[in-house]
């Protein structure tokens, strides 16, 4: 298999390029009958949904189904113990699974340690198998969505890692950002989740989210650094004031800023067309099982 290359990021992420000639993702979303979708891993289907609805603002119906492998090995405790550049040591598990969603293109591994209110409270879907989502104008939905069901608080595995979360040694789960539903999945770290949850915290996360690629970004930093020289221009048609100075330091200072930040913002989620051996098994004269809200 081709390796990744990796770029470090400041705050101790770092950006994974996957090259060409990798096979496909074997956890994807592919398209469905009319505007359905279904998330897969490998030949087994694990989420479908239904959209209900017309315009922006409408509910998507997701029916989950069990049988979710994480691309994660598990965590021991003395592992967990002992402390780790998360970022990286779930890139290199990534780059070696079989069942994750690595494809060709760059990724960005960080920690996440910021969200809206009630991300992890009202907005965690805890609903299984069935649950509706609503999807706004221009705000999506934003919630966090398990993969399999979370465990209660007072379950063996649960408490084992309550211990841990009350000792700040509990490992980070791993959120999958996705652009079209405006929220993440949980990929790894259920039992975690539901241990830092117990204890009153947030669970400590690393975010994986799929960037623009170079041509992409290379052309968004094109216009944003034409759009900044034209208004340098302006400041500087008329003669200097006394604040000219200062105003040219702000303009340079928020280039610098939105230029810096630009190859990290997300991308748009990919969803795959359905695999040739898919389509034949829903040729015509076989019935399509039907998501029901």
């Amino acid at each position: 298999m081709n390796r990744t290359t990796r770029e470090a990021l400041p705050e101790g992420g770092l950006v994974l390029t996957v090259p060409g000639g990798r096979p496909g993702p074997s956890l994807r979303f592919e398209r469905a009958a009319g505007h359905q979708w279904a998330l897969r891993q490998g030949e087994h289907t694990l989420i479908e949904a239904r959209p209900e609805g017309d315009g922006c603002c409408h509910d998507l119906h997701l029916r989950r189904l069990p049988g979710y492998r994480s691309p994660l090995p598990p965590v021991s405790a003395a592992t967990m113990r002992a402390g780790s550049n998360w970022a990286h040591r779930y890139a290199r598990w990534l780059e070696d699974t079989e069942c994750g969603p690595l494809h060709h293109g760059r990724w960005r591994l960080s920690r996440r340690t910021a969200f809206a209110p009630g991300i992890w409270s009202c907005d965690l879907v805890r609903d299984w198998p069935d649950t509706t989502l609503e999807l706004l104008c221009g705000g999506g939905w934003h919630g966090v969505l398990p993969l399999r069901p979370l465990r209660a608080p007072d379950t063996a595995r649960v408490k084992a890692y309550r211990k841990h979360a009350r000792e700040n040694t509990l490992a980070p789960v791993l959120l999958w950002w996705v652009s079209f539903l405006d929220g993440w999945l949980l990929l790894d770290g259920h039992d975690r989740a539901a241990a830092a949850l117990a204890e009153g915290t947030q669970p400590v996360c690393v975010e994986l989210a799929r960037l623009p690629d170079d041509a992409d970004w290379q052309a968004s930093a094109a216009e944003i650094t034409e759009a900044h020289e034209q208004r340098i221009t302006r400041l500087t048609a008329h003669p200097a004031g006394p604040h000219t100075a200062r105003q040219r330091q702000a303009l340079e200072r928020s280039y610098a800023d939105v230029l810096s930040s630009l190859p990290y913002d997300p991308a748009a989620t990919p969803v795959f067309e359905r695999s040739s051996e898919r389509r034949r098994a829903e040729r015509p004269g076989r019935t399509e099982r039907k998501i029901r809200p």
